[in-house]
């Protein structure tokens, strides 16, 4: 008699639970969901579209509330190339749109991929940090030419990671505009 009453349980247990799994790999759906993707195009900009896509993947593989895909029609996030006395640059709100500069001459001065990893941070919300040492991508050329670290540290992809939760980075973010020699 009790093992029948123990196999009564068992199944009255195993059926309340499911909906709790159930509810599980739901949340896990909906966390996934959350990601939210940038399109960006490098037409603009073909000397350097070998280092933007590996900037882009090293975004890409640190963090995980937002993509960043190559696609030149529609893309929010455009970058160009050129010869500009200030350097590269990046003119973002912060939201994953806006326009990424890189210079020639300073691509020739500090690594390519950092740059165009750095002037990327921007367009995910980050601003410049130029007095952190060089594991800190957004120290950007402060660290000097030797510094070649193209990936962010733990700090910068927590940050990024926060502000993309929701999708959209936080509405409260400041316009990021940069246009200094830093990078």
């Amino acid at each position: 008699m009790s093992k029948k009453f123990a196999l009564a349980g068992a199944v009255a247990l195993a059926l309340t639970m499911t909906p709790l799994a159930a509810g599980t790999a739901s949340a896990a759906t909906e966390q996934q969901a959350a990601v939210t993707t940038v399109y960006y195009s490098t037409a603009n900009a073909p000397t350097f579209r070998s280092v933007i896509n590996a900037g882009a993947a090293n975004w890409n593989n640190s963090v995980t509330n937002v993509r960043l895909v190559e696609r030149n029609s529609g893309a929010s996030l455009r970058y160009t190339e050129g010869n500009d006395p200030r350097g590269s640059y990046a003119s973002t709100n912060g939201h994953g749109s806006g326009t990424i500069f890189i210079d020639y001459t300073q691509a020739r001065q500090y690594n390519p991929t950092r740059i165009a990893a750095h002037e990327t941070g921007h367009a995910l919300g980050l601003p410049d940090h130029y007095s952190g040492p060089c594991s800190e991508l957004m120290s950007g050329g402060g660290p000097g030419p030797s510094c070649t670290n193209a990936f962010p540290n733990a700090t910068e992809r927590a940050r990024v990671n926060s502000l993309w939760a929701n999708g959209l980075v936080a509405t409260d973010q400041r316009r990021v505009h940069e246009t200094i020699y830093g990078f």
